[in-house]
């Protein structure tokens, strides 16, 4: 009989991509072990998970807004109705272990199955822990994370240090610059930035960018820049007044294997997977991070990196002065771009999807 296996969050691409890449690999290792998603209605997984070819249901599971609201007041009853889907979806599937990425739909699920005696997993990807995973783990059979000292936060005899999971195609990014220069239609004699903001974009990198586009473009660097979806339009246009065909703009880049291949330097929001991926992909970057992130844990990624020469940072209230010549700097210093190239690229843990999927299916055995 094949293994069965529930993996529930998401919310961003910072849980929905390692999520997939769990997922992956688990298949890799035993191609009949039937998978299902569970995340939550009206976010990116319900249509990210089946383009990567798998099956999810939606939960009506939302989180608590920081003001007063309407929503917050409907919080209980949709947490309620979550809840009980939840408790359906692990009767009629059957899951011989639940995983959990984070993200709003990982509560329901992973309670609804530990509650049922189903072994439970939990994959924290940032250096400091959210409260959900916080409240799971005292259920979790295992905690699999991607920073040391986790045991301020967790169990110690729970923890595994796995590192975050990536997709295999961005691990496999350095072989493709060619490819990538082409497939971005960029020139291969110009030095290349790449501005990402995370999957929903960033409003104060994308602004920093618009307000010093005329510096990006008198600089002769070319940029590949990711705005997201509510910034597409404004930053098409702005890029449209200004005459250049040096600085490609798109909502979202599912090449981001190619988009790293192509770049030289990287601005970055400084979520989880997003660290992850420049430490495998070795680039220089300068990471800006989200201020409004839970308990700051954006810095606190960051900070990881920065501590040890292996990335630079721009706080979020200084971007608007300060990111475009600070990319522009590390842009024309090749010295630098070696040293932090050298040294991002040794916190890097390739093996984490194999690592976690082992782990899941030791939990089955």
């Amino acid at each position: 009989m094949p293994k069965r296996v529930i993996i529930s969050g998401g919310g961003t691409g910072g849980h929905i991509y390692p999520a997939i890449a769990i997922a992956n690999e688990l298949k890799t290792i035993d191609p009949t072990v039937e998978i299902l998603f569970v995340g939550a209605e009206g976010k990116m997984e319900m249509e990210k998970v089946p383009r990567a070819g798998y099956q999810i249901i939606g939960l009506p599971v939302v989180g608590i807004k920081r003001q007063l609201t309407a929503e917050n007041l409907a919080f209980p009853f949709k947490l309620g109705r979550s809840f009980w889907r939840a408790r359906q979806v692990v009767r009629d599937f059957r899951p011989d272990v639940a995983v959990g990425v984070g993200g709003y739909a990982s509560g329901p699920v992973l309670l609804a199955a530990s509650l049922k005696g189903i072994p439970t997993l939990i994959q924290e990807q940032n250096s400091y822990a959210g409260l959900t995973n916080k409240l799971l783990s005292r259920r979790a059979r295992t905690i699999c994370v991607a920073y040391p000292g986790m045991d301020a936060f967790f169990p110690e005899e729970k923890l595994t240090l796995t590192g975050n999971p990536v997709r295999t195609d961005i691990m496999q990014a350095g072989t493709k610059r060619t490819e990538g220069l082409s497939f971005f239609q960029l020139e291969p004699e110009r030095k290349t930035l790449l501005i990402i903001g995370g999957s929903q974009g960033a409003r104060t990198i994308n602004e920093s960018v618009e307000k010093d586009l005329s510096l990006l473009i008198e600089s002769g660097y070319q940029v590949v820049w990711q705005t997201g979806t509510a910034f597409i339009e404004r930053a098409r246009q702005a890029i449209a007044d200004a005459g250049t065909d040096r600085i490609k703009t798109f909502d979202f880049i599912y090449e981001m294997d190619l988009a790293y291949a192509a770049a030289d330097v990287v601005v970055s929001r400084a979520g989880a997977l997003s660290i992850s991926e420049l430490c495998l992909v070795a680039k220089p970057a300068i990471l800006v991070p989200l201020p409004t992130a839970a308990e700051d844990h954006q810095t606190k990624n960051a900070l990881s990196l920065v501590n040890r020469n292996a990335a630079l940072l721009v706080k979020d209230r200084d971007a608007s002065t300060e990111l475009v010549p600070a990319a522009l700097r590390l842009l024309a210093d090749a010295g630098q771009q070696v040293a932090l190239s050298q040294n991002i690229s040794g916190l890097a843990r390739p093996k984490a999807a194999r690592e976690i999927a082992e782990e899941v299916l030791r939990l089955i055995k």
